[in-house]
Parts: C-alpha cells; sequence; structure tokens
C-alpha cells in the first residue's frame, strides 16, 4: 500500500515537473509535423555511436543467442509476459487520451491475460476480440498538442525527442522495472535485461538495412520518427503526408497483433534497442 501510495507521489511529482518544461517543447510545432528536427545531432550522433558499440558487442550477440537456444513457444511466453506486465501503461495513458471504450476493452484484456493466461504467459484475450493496443504518455502529450521537441540519442535507452523522454518519465511509475521501496527507487536490472534481450531479438532481421544504409544515423532516425508519428495518429496518417510514407509502415508494430501470433521474425521496424 505504502509502495503503491509512493508510486503515486511519484506520477504527481513527474507530472508537475512536465509541466514546466513542456511548454519550452509546445513552441516547436513537432507535434503535428514529422520533420526531423535535429538541432543536436553532433551530439547524438557520438551517442549513437556508443550505444551502436554496445549493440554490435553485447545485445546483439545476447539477442542471436537468446533467438538460437530457446524454442519459438518460450520465446513467445516470455513476449506475452512481458506485454502483460507493461500494459497497465497502455490502459492509463488510453484513458488520459479520452479513449474510454478503449480503455475499458485494454482493462478487459489485462484482466484477461493475468488470471486466465496465467500471469500473462498466454494471450486467451486475442482470441476474444480483446486485441492488443500500445499507448504511452508521449503519444497522450501529442494528443494534447505538445510538440515533440529536438530529437535525442540517450545512452543506453537509444533514440527519443524531448516529448517521449518526458513521457517515459512518467509513465517508469507503472513499469516492472521501477521498485520503490522505503522511499527509494531502485531499477530491477535483471528483469529490464531479460525484456531488452527478448525485444532485440525481434528486431534482428532489420539489422541488414541499418548496417547497409548509407548514414546508419539518418535511416535509424527517420525510421524512429516515422514510426511515432504513426503510432501517435494511431495509423490516421493525412494522404499529403509527405514525409511518412503508410507503405514503408504496413505493420510498423508487430507486437502490437497477438503475442501468440508474432514470432522472432517480426520485424517492428528498423529501431534500436532502448527505446
Amino acid at each position: 500500500m505504502r509502495g503503491a501510495l509512493n508510486k503515486g507521489l511519484l506520477t504527481l511529482l513527474l507530472a508537475a515537473s512536465l509541466a514546466l518544461v513542456v511548454t519550452g517543447c509546445a513552441s516547436q510545432n513537432a507535434a503535428t509535423s514529422a520533420e526531423a528536427y535535429d538541432p543536436l545531432q553532433p551530439v547524438n550522433r557520438v551517442f549513437y555511436k556508443f550505444n551502436d558499440l554496445g549493440d554490435r558487442y553485447l545485445l546483439r550477440p545476447l539477442a542471436v543467442g537468446y533467438q538460437r537456444t530457446l524454442p519459438q513457444p518460450v520465446r513467445t511466453g516470455v513476449h506475452n509476459f512481458f506485454s502483460n506486465l507493461l500494459y497497465p501503461v497502455t490502459i492509463a495513458n488510453a484513458f488520459l487520451q479520452g479513449k474510454f471504450r478503449q480503455t475499458g476493452r485494454d482493462g478487459a484484456r489485462f484482466l484477461l491475460n493475468s488470471i486466465v493466461g496465467l500471469g500473462g504467459l498466454f494471450d486467451p484475450a486475442t482470441r476474444v476480440g480483446l486485441t492488443e493496443n500500445d499507448e504511452d504518455f508521449g503519444q497522450t502529450l501529442a494528443v494534447w498538442g505538445v510538440g515533440n521537441g529536438p530529437y535525442l540519442v540517450i545512452p543506453v535507452f537509444g533514440p527519443s525527442t524531448v516529448r517521449n523522454a518526458l513521457g517515459d518519465a512518467v509513465d517508469s511509475p507503472l513499469t516492472p522495472f521501477l521498485n520503490i521501496t522505503d522511499g527509494k527507487l531502485d531499477w530491477s536490472l535483471g528483469g529490464w535485461v531479460i525484456y531488452q534481450v527478448d525485444r532485440r531479438s525481434r528486431f534482428l532481421d532489420a539489422d541488414e538495412q541499418v548496417f547497409e544504409a548509407y548514414d546508419p544515423y539518418i535511416f535509424v532516425r527517420d525510421a524512429y520518427l516515422q514510426n511515432r508519428r504513426y503510432r501517435s495518429l494511431d495509423g490516421n496518417v493525412p494522404e499529403d503526408d509527405s514525409y511518412l510514407d503508410e507503405s514503408e509502415l504496413d505493420d510498423p508494430e508487430p507486437a502490437d497483433a497477438g503475442p501468440d501470433e508474432a514470432g522472432p521474425d517480426d520485424v517492428e521496424g528498423p529501431e534500436p534497442p532502448g527505446e
């Protein structure tokens, strides 16, 4: 009970801080424009190289070993488990975006998978028509009209924007990787590592596109911004949107499909680990 209260207080503090910072981002009208706003590119490129080295020599080998060692049913169960564990983030943000019908369906999905699906290892909800959605506070801010702000590459966590980084901070108390004990914040490192390895294994088929790109930094940046714009608009991208070609994002987030049907070879888009 005390931990839940502390998490609630932390969320309120983060939201209050956000209100002060967001005013500086709102003037940058990237909420409705996917144009890359990258004034910090020199610094971002340094962090991109740092993250790329960590991915090539640590995370990617772990993901390859994970995919080769564990049978697909086990990997599907791991993916389902983490998807369900993180689903309260989607439920809360669907409500904040005014998607009340979706909020009810998402809540029902979470309860069904948590109880009947043995803590989320299985996905009976998809079989009865309660499909998976994907919402976060970055998308909520976009719905509220807050601009993207500058594009960022965050060490370890990867590509983001000012808006999405702040959104992740607000979402973090609802994630299973953040524990609050006696008023202290502790990260569940083991769970976070397993989640990232599983997540990275789902991007392996996209590696060749990144490796062969003329400028991998630009390729990853543009793919990330396109993907985020697509998600913020719930796929309803204007036909005259010159930056985002929907034909390139027929299935930008395979995780949105039923997790039982999503395999390790499904590609979510050329997005590096740690969003």
